[in-house]
C-alpha cells in the first residue's frame, strides 16, 4: 500500500537515493542519469547516419576513414567509452587511444551533438571490413554536415603533421632515379627554447610562425601565394643553422638545403623547386658569398624569380629562409618586401644569450660568477655564441671551470681587438647607431609594417637614423634596441 502521508512518502524517496548513494558512488550516479537524459533526448529526434568504411568498392583505403579515425583519438570524450585501445606511438613516452569496435564517442560541433560508433563485420571471404557511423540529428544536417567534415579534415591533417618524421633533403649534381634531391631523417636536436636569443624575439618569432600556419584563407583573400621568407643575418656562429632547425622543429616541416655550387644554371634551379613539397622550409645559406663571388651558373635573376617567381608560387604552405653574414652591400631588389618578409639579425654573444647558453650547457640559473661575467660584457667584450658553447661542452664536468674560461676567454678577446672592449662591441652591433641600419641592432623587422617611403627607405639603410623615431606608424620592430615614441 502507497503511503499517502507526503511527509511520509518523502521520507521513503528520500530512503530510496540514500540506499542508491551507498550503492553507487557519484561518478557512476551521474552517469546513469546522463544515460537516461540522452536516451529520452533520443526518442524525441529523428536521425541520419553516414558510413565510413575503411575500404571503398575497388578495395583501396579510404582516406576519410583515415582521417576520421586520427580525429576520434584526439578527442577527450574518447576517455568515457566503454572500452578503448591504448597503443604507444612514435615518441617512447606517447600513449595513443583507439576506439574499440562496437564502442561509441560522443562530440559536439557549432553546439549540436554527435556520436560516432565503430563497427566492425566480417565478409565472405573472411575479410574483416571495419567502418565508422556518424549520427547526426536530421535538423542539424544542413547546418553541419559539411562544416564538421572540413573540420575533421583540418584536425587531423594538424595531428598528423606533428606526428610525421622531419626530413633533410639536399640536391645532387646528377639526376637520380627518384629525382634531384635526395633526403635522411632530420634529427637535429635544436629546439626554439634552446636557441640562444632574447626572449622576446624568440616569442615573436614564434608568434609568427603560428600566425603563418593559421593564415590560408586570409593569404588566399589578399590574391597571395600562402608563403613566408626570412633573412637571417649575422656573423658566423651566432646561431643561424641551429635556428633553421628549431624553426622546423616547430612547425614540422622538412627542410630543403639549396647547395647553388650544385645547380647548373637558372633552369635547374627552377626545376629543384618544382620537385620540393608543401610543408616544407626552403634553405639558401650564404646568400651574400654567393651574390659577390658569383661562383655559379645562377644568374642574380634566377634567384630573384627563386625567391618570388611565378615558379615559386607553384607550392604553398612553404618557408623560404635565406642566410648570410651582412646585408651592407646586398641590392634593395634582393631584400625588398614580398621576397624577405621577416628580417632576423642575429649578433654576437651578450649576457642575455650568455645566460640561455649557461642553463642549456652547464644547467646553471644563477652562480657567484655571473655578476663578473655581466660586467665583461657590459665592457664591449663579446664572442659568439658557438665559441662559448664549445668552451662550455669541454668544461661541462665543472661549471665553475667553464665560467671562468668564459671569462679568460671574453678578456683575451677583448684585449686581443685593438686593447679595448668596446671594439667588440662595435662588432656585435655592426656598427654604431648613427651608422647602421635601423634593424642591425640585434631584433627582428616585420617588413610587411612598413607604410611610408622614409619607413622604407630607412629599413634597407639608405636612410641612416640621426634622431629619434616619431610616434605614429612606423615599421614594425620586433627586439630593436630604439624605442618608438
Amino acid at each position: 500500500m502507497v503511503p499517502t502521508n507526503p511527509f511520509i512518502l518523502v521520507l521513503a524517496v528520500a530512503g530510496v537515493f540514500f540506499v542508491l548513494r551507498l550503492v553507487l558512488s557519484g561518478t557512476a550516479l551521474l552517469f546513469l542519469l546522463k544515460k537516461l537524459c540522452q536516451s529520452i533526448e533520443d526518442r524525441c529526434h529523428v536521425y541520419q547516419f553516414y558510413k565510413v568504411p575503411e575500404f571503398n568498392q575497388s578495395y583501396q583505403e579510404n582516406q576519410l576513414y583515415r582521417k576520421v579515425s586520427t580525429y576520434l583519438s584526439s578527442l577527450a570524450s574518447i576517455e568515457d567509452s566503454h572500452f578503448a585501445n591504448l597503443f604507444s606511438g612514435k615518441k617512447s613516452n606517447e600513449i595513443a587511444l583507439q576506439l574499440d569496435s562496437n564502442q561509441t564517442v560522443q562530440d559536439i560541433f557549432l553546439g549540436a551533438r554527435v556520436s560516432w560508433r565503430s563497427e566492425e563485420k566480417r565478409e565472405g571471404n573472411n575479410t574483416i571490413c571495419r567502418t565508422f557511423v556518424l549520427k547526426i540529428r536530421k535538423e542539424d544536417k544542413r547546418r553541419i554536415l559539411r562544416p564538421y567534415l572540413q573540420h575533421i579534415h583540418s584536425v587531423s591533417d594538424e595531428i598528423e603533421q606533428r606526428r610525421k618524421e622531419v626530413k633533410l633533403y639536399t640536391n645532387t649534381e646528377t639526376e637520380h632515379r627518384h629525382g634531384r634531391w635526395s633526403c635522411v631523417p632530420f634529427t637535429h636536436p635544436s629546439t626554439l627554447d634552446t636557441v640562444a636569443m632574447d626572449s622576446d624575439i624568440k616569442n615573436k618569432v614564434k608568434s609568427d610562425l603560428e600566425s603563418f600556419l593559421k593564415s590560408k584563407q586570409y593569404y588566399h583573400r589578399l590574391g597571395r601565394v600562402w608563403k613566408r621568407s626570412y633573412l637571417l643575418y649575422g656573423p658566423s656562429g651566432t646561431g643561424k643553422s641551429s635556428f633553421v632547425a628549431a624553426m622546423a622543429k616547430f612547425l614540422c616541416y622538412d627542410v630543403y638545403d639549396v647547395d647553388l655550387t650544385k645547380v647548373s644554371d637558372d633552369s635547374d634551379l627552377k626545376i629543384l623547386l618544382l620537385q620540393t613539397t608543401i610543408r616544407s622550409i626552403i634553405v639558401i645559406e650564404d646568400l651574400d658569398r654567393f651574390l659577390s663571388e658569383k661562383s655559379t651558373s645562377v644568374s642574380l635573376s634566377g634567384v630573384l624569380n627563386f625567391m618570388d617567381g611565378i615558379f615559386s608560387c607553384c607550392g604553398e604552405e612553404r618557408v623560404m629562409v635565406f642566410t648570410m653574414t651582412s646585408k651592407d652591400h646586398i641590392e634593395p631588389a634582393v631584400l625588398r618586401p614580398g621576397r624577405i618578409d621577416v628580417h632576423i639579425y642575429f649578433p654576437l654573444c651578450d649576457f642575455s644569450a650568455f645566460k640561455t647558453l649557461a642553463n642549456s650547457y652547464l644547467g646553471l640559473k644563477d652562480h657567484k660568477l655571473f655578476p663578473q661575467v655581466e660586467e665583461i660584457f657590459q665592457g664591449g667584450a663579446t664572442l659568439s655564441p658557438a665559441e662559448i658553447g664549445e668552451i662550455m661542452i669541454v668544461n661541462r664536468s665543472s661549471p665553475s671551470r667553464a665560467l671562468k674560461s668564459v671569462i679568460t676567454a671574453l678578456q683575451t678577446n677583448g684585449e686581443g681587438r685593438g686593447g679595448s672592449m668596446k671594439v667588440g662591441r662595435r662588432l656585435s652591433e655592426n656598427a654604431s647607431v648613427n651608422g647602421r641600419p635601423a634593424d642591425e641592432s640585434g631584433g627582428v623587422i616585420c617588413r610587411e609594417s612598413v607604410h611610408t617611403v622614409r619607413e622604407f627607405r630607412k629599413l634597407y639603410g639608405l636612410l641612416r637614423i640621426k634622431s629619434s623615431r616619431k610616434s605614429g606608424s612606423g615599421p614594425f620592430d620586433l627586439g630593436s634596441g630604439e624605442k618608438e615614441g
